[in-house]
Formats: C-alpha cells, structure tokens, sequence
C-alpha cells in the first residue's frame, strides 16, 4: 500500500527535513528510499542552496529559485536568507520583485497565499477558511493597483505580500505558520496584462469604487471571523484608495499600511541619523519632497510628529515641510483639488512649477523623492543642494532601481562626497573619499517586520502612529559611530534581526504603556520577544 503519509511529509515545507531525517524518523515514518541515505545538517542542506542560488544565471533566476526552496523546505530557505541578509534579500524582495511581479504569470509555477477574485464576493470567508493554517497572525494584502513604481500590475502583485512576508521571518523572526499572503482581484487597468494569454488574474476593468469598497469591507469582515485579531498590512494600494482605507480600519483593528506609516518611519530615522551625523537636531531640518502622493505625506506627517516631540509646535514643524508634484509646489491655491492628506502641506505661495526654483526659495537640508521619475534628481538639482548646504540630506526614495531619482553614485559624484545619502532600492558598493562604501538603503525591512514582532509578542489590538514614532528613533538608536562615520544613515543588513528586536522592544513598550497588549507586560520585555522570534531549525 503506497504510504500517502511519507509522501506528504516530505512535501510539506513546514515540516520537511529533507536529508536531515534520522534514520528513527526514516523508521518510523516509512521515508527509506524517498530520500538520499545521507543524514545531512541543516547547515549543509543551506550551503548546497547557496551554491545552487549561485549558479543561477540572473537574479529573477535566482527568485525562482528561492521561491522553490521556500516551496520545498522553509527551515532552509529562511536559514539561506539569514546566513546572508545583504546578498539574498533583494534577491527575494526589491529590487528583483519588481521584475517578478512584472512576470508573475510567466514564472508562476505553484501557488503561495490565496488569491479572491471579485467573482467570490459573498463567499470571501468560505475562501479563507480554504486556506491551511489554523492560526494567522499577519495578513499582507495588496490590490496591485501600485506596485512599486511599476503601476497597475493587477493579481501579478501577489509577489509583494509574498516578499513582504518572506521578510517578516527572515529579518523579523515572526514565525511563517502564522502569515498569510492575499491579493485581492478587482481587474486591472493595465490592457497589456488582460491580453497576455498567461494572466492569472480577471481579465476585466477595475471595478466601480462603490463595489471596490463594499469587497474591501467584506475581506475585513471575514479576517476577523475566521482570524480573529489578526493583523492586516495593506500594501500597494494606490493613492486614491490607500489613505481611505487606513483612515477608515485603523481604530477598528490591528492594521497598517506599510507604504504609507513603515516608509515614513524608515526615511524618519534617516532623518535622525543624519541631524546627529551633521551633529543637529531634527528641528534643524528643512525637507522638500519630489512626490506628494500617500507615501510622501505619510513620511511629511511622520518627520512633522517627530519635530513636535522634540519641541516645535504643529505650525511650525509643518512649516519646515514642502511637497512637489507632477503639478507643481502644494499650495494653497491648490486646495480644493488636494487629497485631505496633502492639504496640510499646501503652502501660502505663489505657484510653482520649477523643482529647482524650489529649491533656491526654500533653502532645503534635504530632499526626498517619492515621485517614481527616474533621474529627477539631476546634476541642476544636486548642484541646487551643494549651494545651502555642506552636507545635504539626498533621499532618492522611489522604487525599483530603474525608478530612482538618481543613483549613489550621481549623488556623490555631484556633492563632492558630501551628500548624506539613502535610497529606496540598493545600489553597489562604490568608492567616496578614499574608503569602499555600500549606499545607504532606506529600505522599509527595517521597519515592518519589527513592528511585526512587536505585534507578535504583545498580542496588540491596534498599531498606532505613535509606535512608527518609536520605531524610527529606535532604528536611528542602532547606527554605530563607524557606521555614521563613514556616511551611513543605516545600519548594516547584517545585523537586521539584532536591530529588528531592538525595534520590536521599543514599539511593544508603546503597545503596553498606551494599554493596547493582549497580555500582561513581562518582567524582562527583551527576553520575551528574543524567545519568541522564530529560528530556523529540524
């Protein structure tokens, strides 16, 4: 009698040891002959897939092949991902997500979360009840209606919840039984993808806005009924549907949108680290943003926060603070055609449509480019910068890499080694006054995951503003005088998951001290999130 049981164990990536079964556990499961005789370490299985990995001819290559190892055995893809987070988490998020949502339906070979169509709604609880775990904790949905900067990529961005929650164990140490990633298909606008014969997803317009939300609300709904208490990351919703949906959920559950609150809590703490690099407070800065849309007022409403817990009334932190747009300078003028989110930008100035005129007006320390139009941060713009400041702030935030504003080595280049640098995706290691450096990235796997864990570890009913707050100081906390040295505004990838718990400490203290927790506080809050945080292993 064929032995179901064996097979499907050695199918299972939660549970799958591969040729690190025992011969007890051979004997006792009925696995001789399924698998090589070797009992092999779970050290050996992970430097076997980093030869693999290595053999790959390009990185979507080696995403497909991470995506299978992640299929196949997850203690040793998340032990692949950990012995190396520099080199293989842009592997599995961005920079090549980009490229592997945009050819989602091309390499799509098994199928990771679940998919709900707008032709189950009604029947959106039955469909989460399909999926396998008992106990979700974390939920990343998207509509793919704004990948990245790639735009309406439809059910293709199904690859962003999955990276996102790659990252959230990897770098997070949030146990991976417990996320789930969805996207929600309400059609696309994108033409090409609905005449690609290998689109998976609704080959339809997106739907009105009336049953866009009424399908939104009835996901919500049935997360809670069938996860109660999860928590729910709304990702890559585009501007008109991001801020609303946060605005309307965020006192009713455990919920946040990473583009919009860990985006501006990363490019916060670059913020910090920066002032105290130029030895300066954060009250010393005046940014300008290329970009007005969610993500760029997100990080505005977060810098301004910041401002006023060191002192400055709202007025005047919010008056340190300028949005530019495809438009133009975010003016008063402008009112009436502004999303609320962007009114409290708008300026009492006459318009303005020159980027650089902006500049030389404003007198900024730093820009921050949200705005997905590669090479806006020009040598007329970086030359702008060099004229009011010693060391400007350049944050060229946009994603992916071919969306930049400008690249490290543009920002160098032009501001003489001087410019404080951070950018949305990596880019290589180059020289700057005499010493090898690795660009800062601005990279939001600083932020959720750590907030993931904070999650985790607290139980917590909701996740408020105030914890991003704490989140970025606590990231700028972890820079080392070296690293700030030699013109890093971000600690090394390397050590992400000792920074992720560092984080994760001070967001749960936040979570008990404004009575959000699900548990009782611990005597030793660092002790309790170390042991819970998830470690690869047989």
């Amino acid at each position: 009698m064929r032995n179901q049981q064996a097979f499907d164990l050695i199918r299972n990536p939660t549970i799958n040891k591969g040729t690190s079964f025992t011969e007890a556990e051979r004997d006792a499961r009925g696995l001789h002959g399924l698998v090589p005789p070797v009992c092999e370490s779970l050290e050996t299985q992970i430097g076997r897939a980093a030869l693999q990995c290595d053999a790959c001819e390009n990185d979507l290559a080696k995403y497909i092949f991470l995506a299978h190892l992640q299929d196949s055995s997850e203690a040793v893809f998340y032990g692949l991902m950990m012995s190396d987070p520099s080199k293989y988490m842009p592997l599995v998020y961005t920079p090549t997500v980009g490229d592997a949502c945009e050819q989602f339906g091309h390499i799509y070979r098994q199928s990771k979360g679940l998919f709900l169509p707008l032709t189950l709604k009604g029947r959106l609880e039955e469909a989460l009840r399909n999926w396998f775990s008992p106990d979700v904790r974390f939920i990343v949905v998207t509509d793919g209606s704004r990948i990245l900067g790639l735009g309406d990529l439809g059910i293709n961005g199904m690859g962003i919840p999955i990276g996102k929650l790659g990252l959230y164990s990897a770098a997070g140490g949030v146990p991976p039984q417990h996320t789930l990633p969805v996207v929600l298909d309400v059609g696309t606008e994108n033409e090409e993808l609905r005449e690609d014969p290998y689109y998976l997803g609704l080959k339809q317009k997106r739907t009105d806005n009336d049953t866009y939300y009424e399908f939104v609300d009835e996901f919500i709904q049935a997360t809670q009924a069938v996860y109660p208490g999860c928590c729910i990351q709304f990702e890559d919703f585009n501007i008109h549907h991001a801020e609303p949906l946060l605005e309307k959920y965020q006192d009713q559950i455990c919920t946040f949108n990473d583009d919009i609150q860990g985006t501006a809590a990363v490019a916060t703490a670059g913020i910090y680290t920066a002032s105290r690099a130029k030895s300066e407070s954060i009250t010393d800065q005046r940014i300008l943003f290329l970009g007005a849309g969610s993500a760029g007022c997100g990080i505005g409403h977060l810098i301004a926060s910041a401002m006023q817990s060191e002192g400055l009334d709202e007025a005047a932190a919010y008056s340190r603070i300028r949005m530019f747009d495809v438009d133009g300078l975010l003016t008063s003028s402008r009112m009436d055609q502004l999303e609320s989110f962007q009114q409290p930008f708008a300026v009492d100035h006459e318009p303005c449509s020159d980027f650089v005129a902006a500049i030389h007006e404003f007198k900024p320390t730093g820009i921050i480019g949200v705005s997905t139009a590669a090479g806006a941060f020009d040598k007329d713009v970086l030359a702008a910068m060099m004229e009011y400041n010693e060391r400007p702030l350049i944050f060229p935030y946009s994603n992916p890499t071919k969306r930049s504003e400008c690249t490290a080595e543009e920002a160098y280049a032009a501001t003489g080694g001087a410019a404080l640098f951070a950018s949305g995706s990596p880019f290589p290691e180059l020289e700057v006054n005499g010493r090898m450096i690795a660009p800062s990235q601005g990279n939001n796997v600083y932020i959720f995951p750590a907030i993931g864990l904070a999650v985790f570890a607290t139980q917590a009913r909701r996740v408020t503003e105030s914890m991003f707050l704490a989140s970025a100081k606590a990231l700028a906390e972890t820079l080392t005088e070296e690293e700030l040295g030699i013109g890093l505004l971000y600690p090394s990838r390397d050590r992400i998951r000792a920074v992720a718990e560092h984080i994760a400490s001070k967001v749960a203290e936040v979570v008990f001290d404004e009575n959000l927790a699900g548990i009782d506080r611990p005597s030793d809050l660092d002790a309790h999130i170390h042991n819970l945080a998830y470690v690869p292993s047989f």
